[in-house]
């Protein structure tokens, strides 16, 4: 999940897969540049606040695993049983190579500069301003621009999956309340109580967020995002107990989708494999910073088997029946109703770690050096409670998780992970001499993202606009316990 804070002389490290992104940067690091080199041990005078490999492995992990992961059933469902695995191994590799691509051009900018950490917008303005063009040089600023735009875009993107997820599943355990029981193994159809609709589900939930994101210093929420980390790790793993038992004849299932729902795979996939933003700011938090390549290799890989197996598992278990999130394919007994309620009580905190990113942009921007006094602390907690509005809008008016994860994921995502860093790499390195090999990679790369973002984004509009497309509201009226 990407975080970085934009700043060019200044930089608080931090990311959103930590509970306290206020902390900062030793004294040390303004005055005495380091030259970053992967082969070099940080030695400032502040060792307690650089991190281990294991601790950063831990922070790589928790900053690509989320709704993404339970989206990834119905997103090999649109690829077809055997192409929806191997695009995620693809899509896996290149969005491991891209990672690698942003580190090794920070680290360029870092070393030929002397600073002492590039963000992710400033490495691709500084890329700009090393190409021959006089067109880009000049207009370098809008890289960085660009970069804080779709990281905007995609953090708030993350809070209305957040909404609507919420949602879904609260939904279902209060309309399952009546008929819930303590028998996990039978094979029954249940009629749910017809509740309100998913939409004031939606509203319920904004009072609420409002007040959490009033709390401006994340400091105060370790201790729930600790215990929401603890209930998404249980909760994930009794999904993986429930669907690896008992799994169908899988023969029926197809192979390979149609060419209309496969960017709809697409937008999901890279909506799950997003998690560009925090390997910066993890990185320069390394006590070892060499070490953070075979961290990133290994991160990964573990990221990309848990999506797999999450992915192929569940569409093997619930076929065709596979819905936008597999936590609604789990029976209503009082056991998996336990796993939505953990796992929501877990996006409900971790709704306050995504727009810490996007409020620690915004508000900045529109509280000015004029304003002082109370009017500050008001034009920050108006600023948020607005944003908060703006996120539960587009929640309530695309209410349907599959679609807003997908346009999420082929809008902001595929920009971010894709298009971005192959270009960046041609950028910095051009005019130092590239192989032809390497520009074919890179463009192909882009040229992967941009068709993604076209078509993920085309088909998901036409999701949304095709009336016979939507789902009744009543689509889970009826549910089979399995």
């Amino acid at each position: 999940m990407a975080t970085t804070r934009l700043r060019n002389d200044t930089y608080s490290d931090y990311s959103s897969t930590e509970v306290s992104p206020s902390e900062e940067n030793s004294p040390g690091a303004s005055n005495s540049f380091v030259p970053r080199s992967r082969q070099y041990e940080r030695l400032d005078d502040h060792h307690s606040s650089s991190t281990t490999w294991f601790q950063t492995l831990i922070h790589l992990l928790k900053g690509n695993i989320g709704t993404g992961l339970l989206g990834l059933p119905l997103a090999v469902k649109n690829a077809g049983i055997v192409l929806g695995p191997l695009s995620l191994v693809v899509m896996g590799i290149i969005a491991v190579h891209c990672m690698d691509l942003l580190v090794k051009c920070a680290n360029h900018f870092c070393q030929r500069d002397q600073r002492p950490f590039v963000d992710y917008g400033d490495a691709v303005m500084y890329g700009m301003e090393s190409t021959p063009s006089q067109w880009l040089r000049t207009h370098s600023i809008w890289g960085r621009r660009m970069v804080g735009f779709f990281l905007i875009l995609t953090q708030l993107g993350f809070c209305c999956v957040y909404f609507v997820f919420l949602a879904d599943n609260i939904k279902q355990v209060v309309e399952a309340a009546n008929c819930t029981t303590n028998d996990c193994s039978s094979n029954k159809t249940i009629v749910l109580t017809e509740s309100m609709d998913s939409r004031l589900y939606i509203l319920s939930f904004l009072p609420f967020l409002i007040l959490l994101v009033f709390i401006r210093n994340l400091r105060y929420l370790s201790i729930f995002s600790l215990l929401a980390n603890v209930a998404m790790l249980g909760s994930v793993v009794m999904i993986y107990l429930y669907i690896g038992q008992d799994i169908p004849d899988p023969t029926h299932l197809s192979y390979a989708s149609s060419w209309r729902s496969y960017p709809l795979f697409f937008g999901t996939a890279i909506f799950a494999f997003e998690g560009i933003g925090v390997i910066l700011p993890l990185e320069n938090k390394m006590k070892i910073p060499h070490q953070f390549p075979v961290v990133l290799y290994v991160g990964m890989a573990i990221v990309t088997a848990l999506y797999i197996s999450m992915g192929t598992l569940g569409y093997l278990r619930f076929g065709s029946d596979i819905m936008s999130s597999i936590t609604l394919n789990l029976p209503n007994c009082w056991l998996y109703q336990s796993v939505k309620l953990l796992y929501s009580f877990g996006i409900f905190i971790t709704f306050a770690l995504q727009f810490y990113v996007a409020a620690e942009i915004i508000v900045p921007a529109v509280i000015t050096s004029r304003v002082q006094g109370r009017c500050v602390l008001f034009l920050d907690l108006t600023t948020r409670a607005l944003l908060v509005c703006v996120t539960c809008v587009l929640a309530v008016l695309i209410p349907r998780l599959d679609l807003i994860i997908t346009l999420v994921g082929s809008v902001s995502s595929s920009a971010l992970a894709l298009i971005i860093p192959p270009l960046l790499e041609i950028f910095t390195y051009y005019s130092e001499g590239l192989s032809r090999w390497i520009i074919a990679k890179d463009i192909l790369i882009s040229l992967v993202g941009f068709l993604g973002f076209v078509f993920g984004t085309y088909v998901t509009l036409w999701e949304l606009l095709t009336p016979d497309s939507l789902p009744s509201q009543n689509i889970t009226a009826v549910f089979a316990v399995q």
